[in-house]
């Protein structure tokens, strides 16, 4: 008997809730995809870097499995609440709170294994299209093929059935507590809106939008921040999101007293009205939901980030096709050149020599003036703290500035597909990174560059990429003419060579497997201690060898695993957020019938009444995705902006967060389209 009335009250449950039987089953193929990739042993045996997709995955997961329970938790009581008078009925007819929690819970976990077994389903088709975006991204060839992995299965399961299990607990704790007469009221109590000191609450949203313009400026000006501030911060934006709205039914429900101007226009009361009670009963709901909007949304923004730094910097990182550094500077790289010359032609190779003179005024500048470093190189006073800039302890340059020949310099050019310069005697040239340039701008007249003969005077300055990640010099080289350069000390030597075809797989492994006295092998790679890194702070690496076809993937691997977890976390969190809100109104459409009719009776057409409708769905949907957008796009504008400042890639900051929401809102319109529909059909049934 139980068991069939369980499974009647499953299907009328996809019935009447089929938005969240169907995001349900979203949320698990999304899980059950990216698991895979997890579970993927030839993504795991392509690079050392797969392991940080795994940890990013497996840490997404974890908000993912929170986020999942707290909408599980929220449908199954949201459910059980609309319900109320069928459960107080079963009382009255004599039916044990065992016996109900009992069927309750049946009724929940059958619903829950049909969206899960729909979700592994269509997880297997989502599973190819992310690793037909993966290997696209780390320019593999990827082929259909289906991939089970039992621990795949096992892992969604368990995030799955978590969730769920951490909401039927708390639901049955609700079913010891309850009663008739609070069950045959439940419904009737939620509809009530208590009006009561409306004048302080108004007070709330001037409050709010007070502190968000605090934490705007907040963000753009403010200098010294730490963990303790960052927290502060998020906190206060959190508190700053739920007064927002307490204040919003607040002055709403006044202007309805006062009788503004505007309530008598069209249905505006009726719209007023309807909203402010939906505000004022789930301001809670909506807060929560607002914040996973703006995390949903900042995430993709960072998402995009990554994915434009990928495409936009990684071929100029690396301009030749192999790059070797050596402390000898008598190396001839005789053993390096064989091993490249193996499985590859070599189209042509140069090695030379960087120098340095035993003085650091570019060295001095830079750290001195670049943001990145702020005052950690100066004194008390504001000069250059040099026990500091030569102690070696420096991460970004070499302890003295870096030069270059100029007949190598051009020979690199050459290689690079660039013109060759020309430089006078008693001259020199500044290369610089393009980044670099952007902040610093020229500042030669501020540097005394000394040559064999006296100081040398700057005949311009170049911004090409060449390699400038601690190679050829880090962040900067000083072309001198090759008289200057023979006077100098060498400093290190540096082989580079271009190939006739793409390298082969395994050629940056091989070239790591040759040792060498100055290094040492870390996380797969040839390191070493002596080599700088320049001033860049996002991704960086510095290999004492560089096989540009075989790092360009193994990086893109890299960022694509933030990008992935990101997007993973961002997708999961707005079909959430999306689900509660179209459940909410789905649900209520059956109660608004009469509300409708009313409208019918009093002269509205169908057509005005459609209208009524959009006007009262579009009112619930955009609150709280714009106010989100105005507080995530605030972030997303500061952090774009320190991105491109820090990367030195050139989209405008509010670009990025333009994409996500262009991203989101089709994701969002689909939910609204489904939410009209549905409920017209429900409102408008006897109309």
């Amino acid at each position: 008997m139980l068991g069939k009335l369980a499974l009647r009250n499953v299907m009328r449950s996809v019935r009447d809730y089929l938005v969240y039987f169907l995001t349900m089953t979203v949320v698990a193929a999304i899980m059950f995809a990216f698991h895979s990739l997890i579970f993927s042993r030839e993504i795991m045996h392509l690079y050392e870097t797969a392991l940080l997709l795994a940890v990013l995955i497996g840490l997404a997961s974890f908000f993912v499995v929170l986020i999942v329970a707290w909408l599980i938790n929220y449908m199954v009581r949201f459910i059980l609440e609309k319900r109320s008078r069928e459960f107080g009925i079963y009382l009255l007819i004599g039916m044990k709170k065992k016996e109900i929690s009992r069927l309750y819970m049946r009724e929940s976990l059958v619903l829950g294994a049909a969206a899960f077994a729909g979700g592994i389903a269509l997880g297997e088709l989502f599973q190819q299209v992310l690793l037909a975006i993966l290997y696209s991204c780390i320019q593999m060839e990827y082929h259909i093929r289906l991939e089970w992995s039992n621990w795949c299965l096992f892992t969604t399961a368990a995030c799955y059935g978590g969730g769920y299990l951490l909401a039927l607990i708390r639901c049955r704790r609700r079913f010891r507590k309850m009663n008739i007469h609070a069950l045959m009221n439940s419904e009737r109590q939620n509809e009530r809106i208590k009006e009561s000191h409306e004048e302080t609450k108004r007070l709330a949203l001037p409050v709010a939008l007070l502190f968000l313009l605090l934490f705007g400026l907040m963000l753009f000006f403010y200098k010294s921040w730490d963990s303790g501030t960052i927290i502060g911060f998020l906190l206060g934006l959190v508190l700053t999101i739920y007064l927002f709205y307490t204040g919003v039914a607040a002055w709403i429900i006044d202007y309805v007293r006062r009788k503004g101007n505007g309530i008598f226009k069209g249905q505006n009361l009726f719209l007023l009205r309807q909203f402010a009670s939906k505000v004022r009963t789930l301001r809670f709901t909506l807060g929560t939901l607002t914040s996973l909007f703006v995390l949903a949304l900042l995430g993709c923004a960072i998402a995009m980030m990554f994915n434009d730094f990928q495409n936009q910097i990684l071929a100029a990182k690396w301009p030749f096709d192999v790059q070797i550094y050596s402390d000898d500077v008598g190396d001839n790289f005789r053993e390096e050149l064989d091993v490249i010359g193996q499985d590859s032609e070599i189209r042509d190779s140069h090695s030379y020599l960087i120098y340095q003179n035993g003085t650091n005024p570019v060295n001095t500048w830079l750290y001195t003036h670049l943001k990145c470093f702020g005052d950690t190189y100066k004194k008390g006073d504001g000069t250059p703290d040099q026990a500091k800039i030569q102690s070696g302890d420096s991460w970004a340059y070499y302890r003295y500035d870096t030069y270059i020949a100029l007949s190598d310099y051009n020979r690199l050019r050459e290689m690079n597909g660039l013109e060759g310069v020309n430089l006078e005697e008693g001259r020199y040239l500044l290369h610089l990174k393009n980044r670099v340039w952007n902040e610093a701008g020229d500042f030669t007249l501020k540097l005394e560059i000394s040559g064999s003969q006296g100081l040398l005077a700057c005949s311009g300055i170049c911004t090409e990429p060449l390699s400038q990640d601690g190679h050829n010099g880090a962040d900067y080289m000083l072309v001198v003419t090759d008289r200057t350069a023979q006077s100098m000390i060498p400093y290190y030597k540096m082989l580079v060579a271009n190939l006739t075809e793409k390298a082969p797989d395994d050629l940056q492994a091989r070239l790591d497997g040759i040792q060498a006295r100055d290094s040492y092998t870390d996380l797969g790679h040839r390191v070493t201690d002596h080599m700088a890194s320049g001033s860049d702070q996002i991704v960086v690496f510095v290999y004492k060898n560089m096989v540009r076809d075989n790092l360009i993937p193994e990086v893109k691997l890299l960022l694509s695993s933030i990008i992935f977890a990101l997007v993973y976390i961002g997708l999961v969190f707005v079909c959430v957020a999306l689900t509660v809100l179209s459940v909410q109104q789905l649900s209520d459409s059956a109660k608004y019938r009469f509300r409708y009719q009313v409208l019918h009776q009093i002269g509205l057409g169908h057509r005005e009444i459609s209208r009524v409708i959009l006007k009262q769905l579009a009112g619930f949907y955009l609150c709280p995705i714009l106010f989100a957008a105005l507080i995530s796009g605030t972030v997303a504008v500061y952090v774009g902006w320190k991105f491109n400042f820090y990367t030195g890639t050139r989209t405008a900051a509010a670009g990025y967060f333009g994409l996500s929401f262009l991203l989101f809102s089709s994701v969002y319109l689909i939910y609204f389209v489904v939410t009209y529909v549905g409920f017209q059909r429900n409102a408008l049934t006897k109309t």
